[in-house]
């Protein structure tokens, strides 16, 4: 599915841009690694600003149940299928 593949590009490049991540390329984040704690190491804070950037972006609205939440950031790969699942701009 390439349109995923494009997508999981696009939101590593965000994440990297939106947390102004200065030691890390989008190319370095491995899709299905994790990206809080292990993994990229992100926490709360983080998960904020790219869920803000990703609403805006995407037209996705998450929800306030932090299980799902967790689920759906638990990596590049699982925030870009919700996106791609939920998403209303449909331009990218």
């Amino acid at each position: 599915m390439p349109e995923l593949v494009e997508l999981q590009q696009e939101l590593k490049k965000l994440i990297v841009e939106s947390l102004g991540l200065e030691d890390v390329r989008p190319e370095d984040i491995r899709t299905s690694d994790p990206l809080f704690v292990e993994g990229l190491g992100l926490d709360s804070i983080d998960a904020l600003e790219i869920s803000m950037v990703v609403e805006e972006r995407y037209g996705v609205a998450f929800g306030e149940d932090p299980d799902r939440n967790r689920e759906i950031f638990q990596s590049v790969e699982t925030l870009a299928a919700f996106v791609a699942e939920n998403r209303t701009d449909r331009t990218g």
